[in-house]
């Protein structure tokens, strides 16, 4: 606890305009010897910091005692800083940290081994660095063993055990040292299944029990079963703290829209990259194409056969890139959700549209236009263009826009590449964009698969199915029938 504070009785942790300061290091100019570096009065001006950098920035908050208590954040908001403040493995630049009750941290599990002793000895050891007596350790012995699954190698030296069985141990050490504030830090996956879902029980059990835990974590879902109040750290900073719903859900809409801008420029990148010849030029010679090349557009039927000096063998095994003759030329792809605003990332089931913007630099009479989506895999989940769907050849002169739009697009959560292409009837291109645009798509459920089906569960006689969560924009289910 820090000296000269006074807490709430109601709480269990205080963080008072914390703040916490490191200093980075650059390259300077080596010494020739030690004695070199004395004489010239370089040794402290050559080691001075060249910059500081802040971890936290003022960071206040309350945990009330009996309460779960969750810190979310990216990587690099400064969650484990703050967990380790609090835990008393580091001290704040300014400001204080008050904590009431024993403190058991979860956080480099096993870090206080031992390698050459056994397991048994270093669960005394542990037990004991943690505040314990050598006779309330061998009270638990026994169960912290189990608990670990770990009977068989208790006596064997902690350097013959595997990553898992470390982390095990020290998980099981930490839970059963009877303490008042549990403190975690991204530990839940030391096992198998089975053992998350019993390290998942004994946080049930310290809550059940009136124990404080803070829980620093990436999985969301976690924090919204567990926590009873949620803090989200921002570049060191407190953005939103409160119902853990409320936080959450804000935090997934701040790592959507970075998400999208990160995809956003990442397409920009791609086709400023992708070669430019210059318009109504005819494109190299095959041999001279990247390879692989392409054979024909996005959902091209497959008795479209473009000439070979045009375009590469099989487009749907091509690399990155784009391909044609430029002398219609897709200027502009985006996607448009139903508000209307560009975006890159998607909620499975929503509408979305593909457009194109497209200009002729001289008339023409022969116009496809098509669109391509494939998964992570390479797998087309789906093509089509417009001279499959019935379309007469199209003509085209100057400027103009191609809307692509799908009411819902039923793709399970996952990354996708899209491919568009503006060419001939006979699959030749004049501007084919390959991969060079990115979908994200986002949903509550984990489905396997490509495609979201549209589907109902129903059931009869005494069958009881609760709690059947749809994914966004559908109904609600009712199974009670």
């Amino acid at each position: 606890m820090a000296a000269g504070t006074t807490m709430t009785a109601a709480n269990a942790i205080e963080v008072r305009d914390v703040l916490k300061t490191y200093r980075r290091y650059g390259r300077r100019r080596q010494f020739g010897t030690l004695k070199s570096a004395l004489l010239s009065g370089r040794l402290f001006r050559d080691l001075r910091p060249d910059d500081a950098f802040q971890a936290l920035k003022g960071v206040s908050f309350d945990v009330v005692a009996g309460k779960t208590f969750g810190i979310v954040g990216r990587n690099g908001s400064g969650k484990s800083t703050m967990l380790k403040l609090i835990a008393g493995i580091g001290r704040p630049t300014a400001g204080s940290v008050t904590v009431r009750g024993r403190i058991s941290a979860l956080i480099e599990l096993g870090a206080g081994f031992h390698p050459e002793i056994s397991g048994r000895e270093n669960v005394f050891i542990n037990g004991m660095m943690m505040g314990l007596t050598k006779r309330e350790v061998a009270k638990r012995f026994d169960e912290i063993v189990a608990f670990a699954e770990l009977e068989d190698f208790i006596e064997a030296p902690v350097k013959a055990y595997s990553s898992g069985m470390y982390m095990r141990l020290g998980f099981a050490v930490a839970v059963h040292v009877d303490p008042e504030v549990l403190l975690v830090d991204e530990v839940l996956a030391v096992g198998d299944e089975a053992f998350t879902h019993k390290c998942l029980d004994k946080f049930s059990e310290f809550r059940r029990k009136g124990r404080t835990v803070l829980l620093v974590t990436h999985s969301l879902d976690l924090v919204t079963t567990f926590c009873d109040e949620v803090l989200w750290l921002d570049g060191g900073m407190v953005r939103a703290q409160g119902d853990p719903r409320r936080v959450i859900d804000a935090y997934r809409l701040d790592v959507a829209q970075a998400e999208d801008r990160a995809l956003g420029q990442a397409a920009t990148a791609a086709v400023a990259s992708t070669s430019r010849e210059p318009a109504g030029k005819a494109p190299p010679a095959s041999d001279e194409l990247p390879e692989p090349v392409p054979e024909t557009a996005p959902g091209a039927s497959d008795t479209a056969k473009p000439s070979a000096d045009t375009t590469p063998p099989d487009l749907f095994k091509a690399v990155e890139g784009r391909w044609g003759s430029r002398e219609v030329e897709i200027d502009d792809v985006t996607f448009v959700g139903a508000s209307g605003q560009p975006s890159h990332v998607f909620p499975s089931g929503a509408a979305v549209e593909i457009r194109l913007q497209v200009h002729a630099h001289h008339p023409v009479s022969d116009l496809v236009f098509g669109v391509g989506i494939f998964n992570a895999d390479g797998v087309c989940c789906y093509g089509t263009n417009t001279d499959i769907e019935g379309a007469h050849s199209g003509a085209m002169s100057g400027k103009g826009e191609a809307r692509f739009a799908m009411d819902r697009l039923d793709l399970v959560a996952g990354t996708y590449k899209v491919d568009v292409a503006v060419h001939r009837k006979n699959g030749t291109p004049y501007d084919y964009h390959r991969l060079l645009y990115t979908l994200r798509i986002t949903s509550p459920l984990k489905e396997a698969g490509i495609c979201r089906l549209p589907h109902r569960w129903q059931f009869s006689g005494d069958i009881r199915i609760n709690g059947l969560r749809p994914p966004e924009g559908d109904p609600p289910q009712d199974t009670d029938r």
